[in-house]
Parts: structure tokens; sequence; C-alpha cells
């Protein structure tokens, strides 16, 4: 299922500053959610697992199933929205994975979604955003007035916005030490701004799901691209001080003037 991936150099160079002790492996199989006969692979490899758990009253009573195997005592690795590059703190070394869907992608982007991987393990930001928000995320989803699934997407971007808020000073840096890199995070967040154009007017008009919206706008902040409205509050420091709080106190704000 896994072999290590050989990583060029600049890489090499992003996880000796961020996480040397990170193992990075290439996936032989596409997933989601790493199946269990992966995870029996995977305790091979590292030195002990650590499964995250969180008590059932975080969790709002329509969460989906794969959500509450998240916060069970199962060792649950990937999940919607983790995209072609994932990673997990729930090991010891910590583990960044390749899926097989990045065939055909370009290498600096891969690269990049590496590097960018290895920042947020050493930084030790949230692995999903039931870190991230914790006991507040079922007052969340009781504030949001969106089906299970759209809220689950809504709670990926806002997370990911909060990540971006503290790893892309990281990424600016990279202008001079590690050029190819840089120019791959500047080539991402150049592809998300046309999509950016008139997005509040779609989502206004039903021809975009507001979920979809966020998770092009939280985008926009890990590459420093201002996000329109009503997203634009997570490209600020006050979010970055409070976090799951400030998100609560804006889906109240913004939900109860609709």
């Amino acid at each position: 299922m896994f072999r290590e991936r050989t990583i060029p150099q600049d890489v090499a160079a992003v996880r000796e500053e961020y996480a040397p002790n990170a193992l990075v492996l290439d996936c032989e199989r596409d997933f989601e959610t790493l199946p269990i006969p992966a995870r029996d692979d995977l305790a091979l490899l590292t030195d002990e697992l650590r499964p995250f758990s969180a008590p059932d009253e975080w969790l709002p009573d329509d969460a989906p199933e794969l959500l509450r195997r998240f916060a069970g005592n199962d060792l649950v690795v990937g999940m919607p929205g983790d995209g072609s590059v994932a990673w997990t703190h729930q090991t010891d070394p910590p583990v960044v994975f390749v899926k097989a869907r990045v065939q055909g992608s370009p290498e600096e982007f891969i690269d990049f979604l590496l590097a960018e991987a290895l920042v947020e393990v050493g930084l030790d930001m949230p692995e999903h955003f039931l870190e991230f928000f914790e006991e507040e995320y079922a007052e969340f989803a009781d504030t949001v007035p969106l089906d299970a699934a759209s809220t689950y997407q809504l709670a990926v971007a806002l997370c990911d916005a909060y990540v971006g808020l503290h790893t892309r000073a990281m990424f600016a840096d990279w202008d001079g030490s590690h050029p190819r890199l840089f120019e791959a995070w500047q080539d991402a967040g150049q592809r998300i701004e046309p999509r950016l154009e008139g997005i509040t007017r779609e989502v206004a008009m039903g021809r975009t799901d507001f979920s979809d919206a966020a998770e092009f706008a939280c985008s926009a902040v890990k590459h420093g691209i201002e996000p329109p409205a009503p997203f634009a509050v997570f490209d600020t420091q006050a979010y970055r001080e409070h976090g799951a709080s400030f998100a609560v106190k804006w889906a109240e704000k913004t939900f109860d003037s609709e």
C-alpha cells in the first residue's frame, strides 16, 4: 500500500525545518479515508498510533457517520476535503500521504502540496476541523441552516482559512529560499482569483452553493488573496486569534440576517 516517496531538495529542506521526523509516503491506491488493511500497514511503518477521539457532545445529532467514526476510538486517517495530499499526527512520527489521484498533476504543484503539509505538521495545525472547533462544532452546526454535508463542507473551509492565516507567511518567504515552491504557491492562488469574481452575486442568485463559495473564498486566504464578502472576515487577525469562537459568532450573524 505504501512506499516512501523520494522528495526533491527544496521539499526536503522544508521538512528539515518544520517536521524533520515526518514520513512522506506514496499510496498505491486512492482513498478518501484510509482502509483498515492500510492502517495495519501504517502501524508497521510508525512507532505509535494515537487515534484522535472526542466526546459525543462535540457532534450535532445529524453528524455524518464518517465524522462520528473520526471522533470515536478508531484510527481514522483521511477525511472528505483533504485533497490529493493528506497528513496525520495521529501517528509517531507524523505521516504525509501522497494519494494515487495526483498522477498527471504538475510536479511543482504536488511538491508545493507536500511542502504545505509539512509546514502544517510542523506548526501543529488541526488535522481536521473537529480538532479546530472542538466542543463548539455542535453549536456551529446548529446555527448553520444547511444540511449536514454542506455544514461539513463549510466547516472544512473555515478551518482551511484559519490554517492559511498561520502558514501563508512561510510560503511568501520562499520567494528567495525555495523559488520553485513559491511560484507554485503563487500560481495556485492566481487560478483561484477568477473563481472569486462575482461569487457573492452567484450565491445570492442561487447559482453557487454557499458552501462551495466558502471553499473557494477560504482557499484564497492561504494564498494572500482577499476573499469576497461575507468571507472577508476570515482574512483578519481577529480570526487568527479567536478561531472557532469567531467562526461561531460569524455564523450566527450571517445566517440570522438572511
